[in-house]
């Protein structure tokens, strides 16, 4: 079992910035991936940012391309999202997720859900114009 807890967050003006931590415990295998998705109301959770930790690969959406940065400290088991730039349309309640194993056969699969079996509860953030 993988428990991940995520914190940070927050509101903040459009062309701010903002970050969102993920603390994981549990069991994680060598090989598994970890992501941030959003998911706005009335809408589909979308694969925001992931990265596969055996070999450091990461992928983007589209939509947060040069905006946003995924990072991971292994040694304390915690995953970030630094958002910069902000847009009113980047406003969603923001998961962490685990998958546990993983074995993406490309970089984007990283941001898709079908690959991920652990999702923390979200933190909420609001960008306002």
């Amino acid at each position: 079992q993988v428990q991940l807890v995520e914190s940070g967050g927050g509101s903040v003006q459009a062309g701010g910035s903002l970050s969102v931590s993920c603390a994981a415990s549990g069991y994680m295998s060598s090989r598994y991936c970890m992501g941030w998705f959003r998911q706005a109301p009335g809408q589909e959770r979308e694969g925001v940012a992931g990265i596969y930790t055996s070999s450091g690969t990461t992928y983007y959406a589209d939509s947060v391309k040069g905006r946003f940065t995924i990072s991971r400290d292994s040694a304390k088991n915690m995953l970030y999202l630094q958002m910069n730039s902000l847009k009113p349309e980047d406003t969603a309640m923001y998961f962490c997720a685990a998958g546990v194993p993983c074995f993406p056969n490309s970089p984007s699969e990283l941001v898709r859900p079908d690959e991920y079996n652990y999702w923390g509860q979200g933190t909420q953030v609001t960008v306002s114009s």
